[in-house]
């Protein structure tokens, strides 16, 4: 009998959405092929669950034999795994002693000290965080360290060490700077969120919808044509859940307004005519950065919505609801989703309990006018 494997099923739309722990990975799959799956880990012989299914299918039995084996070969055969080389030796790793630039970032009642060795640290993070910046501090309350160590751009909060990744994947520090942030500003470790979103949260005060969009659609700046009409934002780009509640928590990163979108947003945020450009040749765009209007760092608020939005020149409003198994497909892929087991299940329900919309829009006022009405649960 085959070491029963931890799994989640949740039946969605008309398909069944598995999660496997082994490799915390997602997988939406045909009902039949997920009840074998189930069958075969409660310890069920390929024989029995072949002949069910030849039956119920009207096929021959050994095709229903052959396709349950290779299943089972692709579910339970061991992965290959090459262990990556090991660049550095991290035991021994020093901190530098000297930074060409250290800033103090406050958050709420919370003070970072932030050490950057180089100008190229700098610009990783700074950006997105200036208007958090504050004045030299003789009182904080946690340092963060940043430098690069044979091409690896290295970690440290207090004299922990958190990790190091190469020069070519700096999304992956980013990434890891914003989580250890997110826990300190909530108090919360890593292990008590369900998970993180690329998307940009706006609420209302009571509750938050969630905008999503491929980069270029439209995403940031609908979020910034919201917030100049009422709503706040909570978050953008990364959006934290929390487990417990599966509540959206406040990020304070500042909103990226990419170069085509300035003739939209700068006669209502005139800051924009001067902010700095920052051009991302990997990503291949300039962005200028906007402060949030968040007054509150601490907020937290509930999610029954996910946007995806689409800014698309001349085009007449259209809104429709869309099929959650499409939306979790887009979704999944830019998270980062927790690998314990219960947090799975717990985005599972989560996600199944939402409400999800596309938004293809050309003029400003009845987008806005839209997401007001999802709001009020009017649309």
């Amino acid at each position: 009998m085959k070491k029963q494997k931890k799994l989640h099923f949740k039946v969605i739309d008309d398909k069944t959405i598995t999660w496997f722990k082994d490799n915390n990975e997602y997988l939406v799959l045909e009902n039949t092929t997920a009840d074998i799956i189930k069958r075969l880990n409660k310890g069920i012989s390929v024989k029995q669950i072949a002949e069910t299914l030849a039956k119920k299918l009207n096929v021959p039995i050994d095709k229903t034999i052959d396709f349950i084996l290779d299943l089972e070969k692709n579910i339970y055969q061991p992965k290959t795994q090459i262990q990556p080389t090991l660049n550095n030796d991290y035991r021994d790793l020093k901190k530098p002693t000297t930074f060409k630039h250290t800033k103090y970032y406050k958050v709420n009642d919370v003070v970072f000290k932030i050490e950057f060795a180089t100008e190229y640290e700098l610009y990783l993070v700074h950006p997105k965080f200036s208007h958090l910046e504050t004045k030299n501090s003789t009182h904080f309350n946690y340092t963060f360290t940043v430098f690069v160590n044979n091409n690896f751009i290295t970690f440290f909060v207090d004299d922990n060490f958190i990790g190091a990744w190469h020069k070519n994947e700096t999304h992956y520090f980013q990434g890891k700077f914003s989580m250890e942030l997110i826990q300190k500003i909530h108090q919360k470790e890593e292990k008590k969120w369900m998970g993180v979103f690329h998307a940009s949260a706006v609420s209302n005060g009571e509750k938050c919808i969630l905008f999503l969009g491929d980069s270029g659609n439209g995403k940031s700046t609908s979020l910034a044509l919201l917030q100049a009409n009422g709503f706040t934002c909570l978050a953008d780009d990364f959006v934290p859940i929390n487990a417990s509640n599966q509540e959206v928590y406040s990020f304070p990163a500042a909103i990226s307004i990419k170069k085509n979108s300035l003739p939209t947003l700068t006669p209502i945020y005139p800051e924009l005519e001067t902010t700095a450009e920052f051009h991302f040749k990997k990503l291949n765009k300039i962005v200028r950065y906007l402060k949030p209007n968040n007054a509150n760092y601490k907020a937290h608020l509930p999610c029954n919505d996910l946007v995806f939005i689409k800014y698309e020149k001349d085009s007449d409003l259209k809104v429709a609801e869309i099929p959650k198994i499409d939306a979790f497909q887009k979704l999944v892929p830019d998270s980062w989703l927790s690998p314990k087991t219960e947090n799975a299940q717990i985005f599972l329900d989560w996600f199944s309990s939402l409400n999800c919309y596309q938004i293809t829009y050309s003029e400003n006022q009845k987008m806005i006018t839209t997401v007001s009405k999802i709001f009020k649960n009017d649309l």
